[in-house]
């Protein structure tokens, strides 16, 4: 095993689904996983870089499929339209934070909702080592005219459109594309995959009648656009928590942030019927979400980080909590927060952790009872194979 690192862990989740395996080894060489076996069984062999975890659990860098990087989840009106309003320097130091943010919990694959190209382009310049996390940016759509709506495919990663309001908007007047409009741009996306956010089951029958890769949000859509979707292997991002944080604000009229699972609400007038709104919102989701596990439809977790009191990294938590809720095992839900987002984006360096994938992974000090929470304060990074240098247990200790 000479130029191999073996990674021993007390508990080991693969990000397929898969049972949690107890005491199990890693052997890694060149980044690539190239044995997994009990540690029982571990072949003796000197010289051989042995990282002994058998305290802690591995398991698959997550993945978040709807994040606002460059948005401040602040629950401040003014601190939100300073951010926004702020010149290219804030927002890229901004950009930065929440880069860090998603990092520090494990969050090493993200797809964004906005069109970041410049503010990328000049982060990466800064970088003195490899981008700490993967980015996919969506390309530049208009809601009005046909032919601006894909005009800038040819450098984006994937489309998103805006078929529906985000649900906590729904009440506002909004337009949006029309039915035919929706079918141009699924008609002219090459192979880019596009992600439609919509509510209601019209708008989501829509949806997939024009060849949607995933839906998001997808509230009120019905058990018939879920066999649908599972039918058609469409892929769903269900945004639970947007609900959850509607309802935990709503008997104050404020908003929320989930700070280590404690709610923090912002003072207001409280506003007549959304608490019973969000509170049925809420349930309806997680009965979706539920009947979706049954039938099968590949989920995937998106928190939509960067709304309002969603904050970047810690929302992830909170999505797994309510996918959890929902009835997913704790092993399928790390699926789909690795794997199936890392299979929809093409995020070849994450995802399931299996012979022959690269051996980047987390590792959670304690049981995997208590994931997870434990994903707030994670015990190591690795990348390729190594302990990752950007990642610090301690940030306020390092330099």
């Amino acid at each position: 095993m000479d130029g191999t690192r073996i990674i021993m862990a007390g508990s080991f989740i693969d990000g397929k689904g898969a049972d949690v395996r107890k005491n199990v080894f890693l052997a890694v060489h060149d980044g690539i996983i190239t044995a997994i076996g009990s540690a029982a069984d571990l072949p003796s062999s000197d010289g051989t870089v042995i990282d002994d975890f058998s305290h802690c659990t591995i398991m698959p860098a997550l993945v978040d499929c709807s994040v606002s990087l460059s948005r401040s989840p602040s629950i401040e009106g003014s601190v939100r339209l300073a951010a926004a309003e702020g010149g290219f320097a804030k927002k890229l130091a901004m950009l930065g934070q929440h880069i860090r943010y998603c990092h520090a919990h494990g969050v090493l694959g993200v797809a964004d909702n906005d069109d970041i190209s410049d503010l990328m382009g000049r982060y990466q310049e800064g970088m003195a080592q490899e981008n700490i996390i993967d980015i996919r940016i969506p390309g530049s759509l208009s809601q009005s005219r046909q032919n601006d709506a894909v005009r800038n495919r040819a450098d984006c990663d994937y489309l998103k459109i805006a078929y529906s309001t985000n649900i906590e908007d729904e009440g506002a007047p909004y337009s949006r594309l029309s039915h035919e409009e929706l079918g141009h741009i699924l008609q002219h996306r090459g192979k880019k995959k596009v992600i439609v956010v919509a509510n209601g089951r019209q708008q989501v029958k829509e949806a997939l009648a024009a060849g949607c890769d995933a839906i998001e949000q997808g509230y009120a859509m019905g058990e018939d656009n879920l066999r649908k979707m599972a039918d058609e292997a469409v892929l769903w991002i269900p945004s639970i928590l947007r609900a959850k944080n509607g309802l935990d604000g709503a008997s104050s009229g404020g908003s929320v942030c989930c700070r280590f699972s404690t709610r923090y609400v912002a003072p207001g007038k409280p506003v007549p019927g959304a608490e019973a709104f969000w509170k049925k919102m809420l349930a309806e989701q997680l009965t979706q979400l539920r009947f979706a596990e049954k039938l099968g439809v590949k989920t995937a977790v998106g928190t939509g980080a960067g709304s309002v009191g969603l904050l970047h990294g810690e929302s992830m938590v909170e999505e797994m909590k309510l996918f959890i809720k929902a009835g997913y095992s704790l092993e399928k839900t790390i699926q789909c927060a690795s794997e199936n987002g890392a299979g929809f984006f093409g995020m070849e360096k994450l995802g399931a952790l299996a012979l022959g994938r690269k051996a980047t992974f987390l590792l959670t000090r304690g049981s995997v009872k208590q994931l997870p929470r434990k994903l707030s304060y994670l015990e190591g990074i690795y990348v390729d194979g190594a302990p990752s240098v950007a990642y610090h247990k301690n940030p306020s200790k390092s330099v």
